[in-house]
């Protein structure tokens, strides 16, 4: 907030943020008679799209007063984007501008009494959010030959005026009393660690390695102390230095190639050619660099490997600041007093800050780059370092020629696609193009005459299949945006020591390239040979900087009825699913929050990817410590419609296609393992091996398992019945499971039964048991007989059901599904209970088992069991919870907010129950779809972490006794009935069975399917929850005998719109609309004039929000 003067002597008092679409109308309003004049025809949507930044400033009423739009180039179009440097030298004296410190005004208005004043805030404002820029309004002068048209003046406005260089000195005591009210402002941490005289002993107690240093401005603003004795075997064992050597001098002994292996580490120097600012000659320095794969990093496992860690001989080449406080006025400029500490220690190359998880990324370190840590690291810390090298301004983009091949390929020789990368290179320097014509830009990044960074990029020639599939609108309009201003970001690569160059790197390619946005894709790992492919994108160390783009949930579209109406084959075609990164030049200069706390999620059910996703794709966080234990890693590896998978039923939450899209693995660090136990007081999770991961935020996911069941051993020859063994029945199996005895609960051990059976089964003779009474038996009984076991050998025992629903809970389909499995010769057997199981000369196989029913038990011959009669919390992760005091009372018991007893530790899913101060023990998550549970996890947890959400208030009191009902549908499980009308088409024997059931207010509450043929499940997904009026007044027409196929009625053209991502958007719209009150004068007229409804009639129309919404639309569409 800063008070403004008017010319009239009145006051604002005004607050500066990002214009937004919203303020257009106001923009305009705004424009005064002279400001064409000065800027020209202004298009203020299109200058808002294409801008880098642009800001408004609104008074306490949220009156937008005054606006200014930048660019990286001149406005005018005086010359070309890509050559203003060149030509603001050759007609302007002392000209200080270059592409890293200066910005372009295009446009600037605001109330003419508050003009002066704006225009200096604005520019105020600007140059604190930029802290790189120095001239964005003095009066250039032009030199003698200037070809410059004499009706334009060039004027700057030095960022000195605003944002002086701070002076850094060493401290003296006399400081004290300026630093204190400083040091006071800072974290409670801080407080309570030292106490109020600790500034006075650290400034009092220096010498040659410990200094301390403040800035001043007439007073002292900043402090800083620093140690130049760093253990930096410590940071070895925490953190990957590979980058860095180790923080060490260079040394003949440094170990640094793996003797098993090639050396991932490639030498790299820095030629450091006088250092203007620090007025002082440099030697030659080395550091390693090394690229990361953003389709690999950070996936981490826990199994032994060879892993080898480089061993560093040399003294320490680090200086460590311990302690750093400053005015927030100042924060800006807290990178000034890096320059006087080099200048301290110049024997030191590097300077590292430790900054504890929890602490906000600061100012400072925004411009040092994180080291990557160890996942079993228990520092409790982050670590950041910079490079002396990076105060150098030095920093030059420029096309890639020839010349440079040398310099690039010593660049990138170690990284895995260095040929591509040149190859790509070659392909500009000599075409411009590639081989079927799509143009290609190499650009080059330098520093005092060095390649430190080259990036390739080519036209973006599948723009509309993008648009189409990827909510890329959340980040641009397309209007505003030609075709050829789209490129893909194929190669980026920069030396980490200007890690903190990277935005400006990627302007600089945006603005020499004249492109608008930049699209960097990754692909799918299982794709093999997809990383050897010449045309492959390599590694980015980019990616922190770009937005990953949610995916558009896809129509699956009839396209021989739609005809002529189908879309076109950009839209519809068949490729490579993969997850899609963006940038902008409007993204550049926004910052993202860096989240360094610790997230632990433990278990890849579809609540925990679900939850993993929505913190992913938060455009303006990122995220750096989310970590995945899982026993399998990530879903979604192996490749499309393997055959394994058709043992277990799709819960429909997530396919391989949304698993290629996400490509989490490139924000997570996965680990392989199981969790064996949680200690909360350290604050750690214990995998198999005992090794441990840290955690500052637990979230268990894990769900429920099925079971190995214990036999009740009881003796069949003595002819029990189910009523003498229901007592002692289930029962988890604790004895060694024999290797013919089959538990499904995941891909990996669907995989491992299939190849058991092909090695064992299918070629021979022998039985198949499969045991239970969930869904699951039908698609393992299917899948048993797709992989050529003969029906008679697949035996079907269903034990004693809990309650009187089935899985299938509709008669016909079970009557249906009984008479497929009669004509495939599977036997069926009911109310079954595992008795015994038998094993014949090898004992670690079942060759027979024995099962009780209400009459008599029976036996059968085995060589393969599987059994899905028993799903509960796995006993580990039971022993686990139970070991660490969290209340666990059947499940783990939470309250409406996720939290579980320890507030440090969440949890959902089926894992779950709702604490019994709610009085719902029916009601757990395992009813409700889990894609929304995670999301709604996510979403609680977001509010610790997103400084742009406003704190919840508290709930009424009495409202926090209330748990949540979910909207979404479940498409696993069981269907119950209700009150309200069914709509059946179809019979289930012929396979074309289409049931639909609407409740008592005329929605769609349940849809079940029986088909031979595949059906768009995702398309159907939609109707759920829609107004029967919505579904082209399903009601009336079924009553007027007009369908006959609800399969068949929602394929017609009409539907494909309620299956359209963006349906839900245009009946907020028309809601919007129903509700405004010229709409509803408008309607009070027309029923009065027609006397149509009475008076109770209309309000309750107007106020019954989705049946108004629908009687709009289909009364004017």
């Amino acid at each position: 907030m800063t008070t403004i003067t008017s010319s009239r002597g009145h006051t604002e008092v005004v607050s500066a943020r990002r214009t937004e679409l919203r303020d257009v109308s106001d923009i305009i309003n705004l424009f005064s008679h002279f400001t064409e004049d000065v800027f020209g025809k202004i298009d203020v949507m299109h200058l808002l799209e294409k801008s880098n930044l642009s800001l408004i400033l609104c008074n306490e009423k949220n009156e937008v007063i005054a606006h200014a739009a930048f660019l990286d180039y001149p406005n005018w179009n005086i010359t070309d984007q890509s050559d203003w440097e060149s030509f603001l030298h050759k007609n302007y004296l002392n000209n200080k501008c270059t592409p890293l410190n200066t910005l372009f005004m295009h446009l600037f208005v605001a109330k003419e009494e508050y003009a002066a004043g704006c225009s200096q805030e604005i520019i105020r404002f600007l140059l604190f959010t930029e802290p790189g820029l120095e001239s964005v309004f003095e009066k250039m002068i032009t030199a003698s030959s200037s070809a410059v048209d004499i009706n334009f003046t060039l004027l700057v406005s030095p960022r000195h005026r605003y944002h002086p260089q701070l002076h850094v000195r060493k401290a003296r005591l006399e400081d004290y009393n300026d630093l204190m009210p400083i040091w006071m402002r800072q974290n409670e941490t801080l407080k309570e660690t030292y106490s109020e005289y600790f500034l006075a002993d650290i400034i009092e107690h220096q010498d040659e390695e410990n200094q301390a240093v403040v800035c001043e401005v007439n007073t002292a603003v900043g402090f800083m102390s620093l140690c130049s004795q760093v253990d930096v075997s410590l940071f070895h064992a925490c953190f990957d230095l590979g980058p860095f050597h180790g923080l060490c001098k260079p040394h003949p002994e440094d170990v640094l190639k793996n003797l098993k292996g090639a050396c991932s580490l490639c030498a790299f120097s820095v030629v450091s050619d006088g250092e203007a600012q620090l007025h002082k000659r440099a030697l030659l320095r080395h550091v390693l660099v090394q690229y990361r794969s953003a389709e690999t990093s950070p996936l981490l496992e826990t199994e032994e490997k060879d892993t080898f860690h480089p061993v560093y001989r040399g003294a320490s080449n680090a200086v460590c600041i311990r302690l750093f406080c400053i005015d927030e006025k100042y924060e800006t400029r807290s990178l000034d007093f890096l320059h006087y500490v080099f200048k301290l220690f110049p024997d030191k190359d590097f300077c590292i800050i430790l900054v504890p998880h929890h602490v906000p990324e600061f100012c400072l370190i925004r411009s040092f780059v994180r080291v990557v840590p160890y996942f079993t690291t228990q520092l409790g810390h982050e670590l950041y370092v910079f490079h002396r090298a990076g105060l150098l301004k030095s920093f030059n983009v420029r096309r890639a020629t020839t010349n440079d091949i040398p310099g690039v390929k010593m660049l990138i020789k170690t990284l895995s696609l260095n040929e591509s990368i040149l190859n790509d290179l070659k392909i500009f320097t000599l075409a411009r193009r590639d081989p079927d014509g799509t143009p290609v830009q190499a650009f080059i990044a330098e520093v005092l005459d060095q390649i430190v960074g080259i990036s390739v990029i080519r036209d973006e020639m599948d723009i509309e299949y993008i648009r189409s599939h990827y909510n890329i609108e959340d980040f641009i309009h397309f209007n505003h945006h030609q075709q050829e201003e789209h490129g893909r970001l194929y190669h980026f690569a920069l030396n980490p020591i200007f890690h903190h160059y990277t935005k400006h790197f990627l302007k600089e390619i945006l603005r020499l390239a004249h492109k608008s946005s930049l699209y960097y894709p990754i692909y799918p790992q299982y794709e093999e040979g997809k990383f050897q492919n010449p045309c492959a994108h390599s590694l980015t160390s980019a990616l922190h900087y770009m937005v990953p783009v949610r995916p558009r949930r896809q129509i699956v579209y009839p396209l021989e009825e739609l005809g002529i109406n189908a879309p076109s084959e950009q839209v519809s075609k068949d490729q490579l699913s993969y997850s899609l990164n963006h940038i902008n030049r409007k993204l550049i200069t926004e910052s993202k929050t860096s989240i360094n706390s610790r997230i632990v999620v433990v278990g890849a059910s579809d609540v925990g990817i679900s939850f993993l996703e929505t913190l992913v794709f938060c455009p303006h966080l990122k995220f750096n410590n989310l970590t995945l234990i899982s026993i399998h890693g990530l879903p979604g590896k192996d490749l499309p419609a393997s055959k394994h998978r058709r043992f277990l039923i799709n819960s429909h939450c997530f396919n391989d296609e949304d698993y290629a899209q996400m490509s989490l693995c490139s924000w997570v660090n996965i680990v392989v393992g199981k969790m064996i136990g949680i200690n909360r007081t350290a604050k750690y999770v214990v995998i198999s091996k005992q090794r441990k991961v840290p955690y500052d935020y637990l979230v268990l996911c894990m769900g429920q398992k099925y079971q190995v069941l214990s036999p009740t051993g009881a003796d069949v020859s003595k002819l029990p019945t189910n009523r003498d063994v229901l007592s002692e029945w289930p029962q988890r199996y604790t004895g060694k499971v024999p290797s013919n005895h089959f538990t499904l609960n995941d891909d990996q051990d669907c995989l491992k039964a299939m190849h058991w059976l092909e090695e064992n089964i299918v070629n021979s003779e022998g039985n198949v048991i499969v045991y239970g009474n969930t869904i699951d038996i039908y698609t393992t009984v299917e899948t048993l007989l797709s992989l050529g076991i003969n029906g008679s050998r697949i035996h079907l025992v269903q034990p004693p059901l809990s309650s009187n629903v089935t899985c299938l809970n509709n008669s016909e389909i079970e009557s249906a599904v009984q008479e497929a499995l009669s004509e495939a010769g599977v036997s069926v057997y009911y109310d079954s209970i595992l008795a015994q199981w038998s094993k014949g000369d090898d004992p670690d196989l079942i060759t027979c088992a024995a099962f009780t029913t209400n009459t008599k038990p029976f036996k059968l011959q085995c060589s393969a069991f599987f059994s899905f009669a028993y799903r509960t919390v796995d006993y580990e992760t039971f022993k686990a919870i139970n070991d660490a005091c969290l209340v666990f009372d059947g499940r783990l018991v939470i309250d409406t907010e996720f939290h579980t007893n320890d507030v440090s530790i969440r949890a959902a899913g089926s894992l779950t129950k709702y604490s019994r101060k709610y009085y719902a023990d029916e009601c757990t998550h395992s009813n409700f779809n889990s894609k929304e549970i995670g999301f709604e996890l996510a979403t609680s947890m977001l509010n610790l972490f997103d400084p742009t959400l406003k704190p919840f208030s508290k709930p009424p009191e009495g409202m926090d006794s209330l748990i949540p009902m979910y909207k979404g549908c479940k498409i696993k499980g069981t269907i119950h009935l209700m009150a309200g009308m069914e709509i059946i088409t179809g019979k289930a024997r012929h396979g074309n069975y289409f049931r639909m059931h609407i409740n008592k207010y005329s929605m769609v509450d349940s849809i079940t399917c029986f088909s031979k043929t595949p059906f768009p499940v995702s398309n159907y997904i939609c109707l759920y929850g829609q107004h029967e009026r919505l579904l082209n007044d399903l009601h009336y027409r079924w009553n007027e005998g007009q369908i006959t196929d609800l399969y068949s009625y929602f394929r017609e053209p009409w539907s494909m719109a309620i299956y359209h991502d963006r349906f839900i958007d245009l009946k907020k719209e028309l809601r919007q609309i129903l509700l405004s009150e010229q709409v509803r004068k408008m309607t009070s007229k027309c029923i009065l004039l027609f006397g149509q409804f009475d008076e109770m009639q209309f309000s309750s129309f107007c106020h019954d929000t989705d049946n108004a919404s629908v009687q709009f639309y289909f009364r004017f569409s």
